[in-house]
């Protein structure tokens, strides 16, 4: 997409809200031809009241000037308010619009894209084309039509210094030519900069308590001092590039104005031309100048939102999870087998399979135990049931239908999710809780929480329900935040339900409590369990033991003791492990 093709775009933006840009363009008019008008009146000024001095035009033009003037600040003030509307609105949508297509993607995709790059787009990027889409496009129209004015004014004044002045445009062109593509290219290099200096950013403070545990202050306030000066190397650059081109307008301009200068001066002294029509053609060209100089400075501010459009535009264009996720089919209940046939995963960039020929299936109500070492391919194998990742090969069917062929919201609104890394939000609990099901009513929080044993915690807070929690429930400790990780399932009421390590992280007395909870989300549910204390899984309907992505062995806890194979193996190497730290 070219330059020209990203501006027309963006200005599709403005649509929503022509009125007022057509109505800002009038203004821009009117200012511009207020201009011209300042320019034309340096004539009967010079010639009728100093030469001349004509007591009547003394009189009368000062008031003209002052009435040139005071329109002139009314419209200007128009073109600022409108422009600064439009351009706002502009980029409040194009930010929302862009945010939204990030929620769409998949998970896979943010697993590609950190999410410090992820927030420079939405932010830095956004923000960037902001002055395209208010100031920059502002100072387009008005010095634009400025400067058309003025070139009307010295035209009428005198077509051959007219003539020798219009050299110095072409010049002017061919110099912010030049300037804006190295522009351009600096402007590309330092929003991807900028994205790493957010990502940074972002992992140091999200990771600040491993930070100070390990001393390593020093060691990341170098990581982002060389991120820095990374972007401020191409910032100085860019800035280089801006007055070597601001300079060499300059001079460009100099030479015009004193060519016209020479010629304006003989055509005075062989009186083929007045005083006062040579000042009102030097003001003119003057006011000429500063739109030009002005459009040469904007040219800076046009390549980066060039850029930043082009990145933003980038993403706006990919396809969304659901446009590649094209299933039909409404999921209303799960009655029958949910049923994995040969399937196989392998990560992208990966050589080594996650899963291999995974077939299995689980009974509506059943309780299936996934246990293996790390790396195994536990986490992987419930991550396909919500198509957070699409397998290699084969497939998995819920009541006889492929997964693919049911709408993924639909899907993923049967399916409840307790993990061992809790996510909640700097918010109330209320809200946090409601997360899992919108339109629930305090009664339903309450007695979510209640079932998730986390209500009377909640009271003892000073705000109850409505007490913030803090970014990522740090206000929490790990058992209350996993009891309020229940609640939100247990508000979304899944008929199935996934349990990925959700008690791995706390101490004995946090997990008898979350076990308790536990208890009640399982009811009379479908469940998956990854665990990996084996005493929490013991009496599940199955247990399915993976190891290398394969599936090495299936039965209940007593059936895999006595087959004395890996399970047992694992159960012995944990005992022991209890047993020592006892």
């Amino acid at each position: 997409m070219s330059g020209l093709e990203r501006f027309k775009r963006l200005m599709g933006y403005v649509k929503p809200y022509r009125t007022r840009f057509l109505a800002a363009f009038v203004c821009s008019g009117l200012v511009a031809l207020l201009s011209g008008a300042y320019a034309w009146l340096a004539r009967p000024v010079l010639d009728d009241i100093f030469i001349q001095k004509n007591e009547q035009m003394l009189m009368v033009l000062p008031l003209v000037l002052l009435g040139v003037a005071t329109l002139k600040a009314v419209f200007s003030y128009g073109v600022g308010y409108l422009m600064a509307y439009v351009g706002n609105r502009v980029v409040a949508d194009i930010r929302q619009e862009l945010f939204q297509q990030l929620m769409r993607q998949s998970v896979g995709f943010h697993d590609a894209h950190t999410s410090g790059r992820l927030v420079s787009r939405v932010v830095n990027d956004v923000g960037i084309m902001a002055n395209a889409a208010s100031s920059v496009v502002k100072d387009i129209f008005q010095n634009g039509l400025t400067f058309l004015a003025m070139v009307g004014v010295i035209l009428y004044q005198n077509w051959r210094l007219a003539a020798i002045s219009m050299v110095v445009i072409p010049l002017s062109g061919l110099t912010m030519a030049r300037v804006g593509k190295r522009l351009k290219r600096l402007a590309t290099s330092g929003q991807e900069q900028m994205g790493d200096l957010s990502s940074t950013l972002q992992e140091t403070f999200s990771g600040i308590r491993v930070v100070k545990a390990f001393g390593r202050e020093e060691a990341e306030a170098e990581r982002f001092h060389r991120r820095n000066h990374a972007f401020l190397s191409t910032t100085l650059k860019s800035n280089q590039v801006w007055s070597l081109g601001h300079s060499q307008m300059e001079i460009i301009g100099v030479i015009g104005v004193a060519t016209i200068i020479w010629y304006g001066g003989y055509l005075v002294i062989q009186e083929l031309m007045t005083p006062g029509a040579f000042f009102s053609f030097m003001a003119a060209m003057f006011m000429a100048y500063t739109p030009i100089k002005k459009l040469s400075g904007s040219n800076n501010l046009i390549q980066q939102a060039l850029a930043a459009a082009e990145r933003v535009f980038d993403m706006l264009d990919l396809e969304t999870e659901q446009s590649q996720n094209r299933g039909t089919i409404s999921l209303i209940q799960i009655s029958q087998a949910i049923e994995f046939r040969n399937v196989s995963m392998r990560y992208e960039n990966q050589s080594v399979p996650a899963l291999t020929n995974v077939d299995f299936s689980i009974k509506p109500g059943e309780v299936i135990a996934l246990v293996g070492g790390s790396g195994s391919g536990k986490t992987t194998l419930v991550s396909l049931l919500p198509r957070f990742y699409e397998p290699t090969s084969g497939a998995i069917f819920i009541d006889g239908v492929p997964l693919t062929s049911y709408e993924l919201r639909s899907l993923r609104a049967h399916i409840g999710i307790v993990s061992q890394e809790v996510v909640l939000f700097d918010d109330t609990i209320s809200n946090n809780i409601v997360f899992g099901r919108t339109g629930a009513d305090q009664a339903d929080i309450e007695q979510a929480a209640k079932l998730a044993y986390a209500h009377d915690f909640i009271l003892r807070l000073p705000k109850g329900y409505d007490a913030v929690i803090g970014e990522r429930g740090l206000k929490l400790s790990g058992g209350e935040r996993q009891r309020l990780a229940i609640a939100r399932a247990l508000l979304r009421d899944p008929p199935l339900l996934i349990l990925d390590e959700a008690t791995s992280a706390l101490d004995t007395e946090s997990e008898r409590i979350v076990q308790l909870a536990l208890a009640n989300l399982m009811k009379n549910r479908t469940t998956v369990v990854i665990a990996h204390r084996l005493s929490t899984i013991q009496n599940a309907d199955r247990i399915v033991v993976l190891d290398r992505g394969m599936i090495v062995e299936v039965g209940s806890h007593e059936e895999l003791i006595r087959q004395g194979g890996v399970y047992r193996r694992l159960h012995a190497l944990q005992f022991q492990s209890e047993e020592l730290t006892r």
